[in-house]
């Protein structure tokens, strides 16, 4: 089973914006609740989904040069990235269904 894995400021670039896959990013942080609450929505994602889309974390509080970058200013915030490109953002904890349907062109 595919889970998210984290990514950092220093390896955002080789991860992310260098990669060949459609990857989304959750902006998140320890003390976010709703973000706790996507999680494991992201990780079922992640495992059904796993030849289409790959799903990273980087923590906001950790990492705050790309969350700056990305102008994160509230969490959770999800950006799909194609070739180092922002595609789609999504933003607050949605249910399952409803993230589904926001990645739909992503999934299918």
């Amino acid at each position: 089973m595919s889970t998210a894995s984290a990514v950092t400021d220093a390896s955002f670039e080789a991860d992310v914006l260098n990669s060949d896959e459609t990857i989304l990013v959750d902006f998140w942080a320890e003390w976010c609740g709703p973000c706790r609450a996507v999680s494991p929505i992201l990780d079922q994602i992640a495992a059904e989904h796993s030849d289409k889309i790959k799903i990273v974390k980087l923590n906001v509080d950790d990492n705050p040069q790309i969350a700056a970058k990305y102008q994160i200013t509230s969490i959770p915030a999800m950006k799909v990235y194609r070739g180092g490109e922002v595609v789609k953002t999504i933003i607050g904890a949605k249910p399952k269904a409803a993230l589904e349907h926001d990645l739909a062109d992503y999934l299918s």
